[in-house]
């Protein structure tokens, strides 16, 4: 039976980060999808979720809070 690498918790994650500003938990393991990037890892999986949780305070898209921005000036 194959481990599902999203769950495995002897595997190694990546904090993938794209363009708006949203994260995921990748497992280091797999290529990251197009239009990501690694923003911290290889790490333990929750050294990398803590520092999700650490980086990504505003759940909105970058270009939603820009607009909202834009709009507020």
């Amino acid at each position: 039976m194959q481990t599902n690498p999203f769950e495995d918790p002897e595997a190694r994650f990546l904090a993938l980060v794209n363009d708006e500003g949203q994260y995921s938990l990748w497992p280091h393991a797999l290529e990251a999808p197009a239009g990501w990037r690694t923003a911290f890892g290889p790490a333990a999986r929750q050294d990398a979720l803590d520092h999700i949780e650490t980086h990504w305070t505003d759940m909105r898209p970058l270009s939603l809070i820009h607009s909202t921005d834009t709009a507020r000036s």
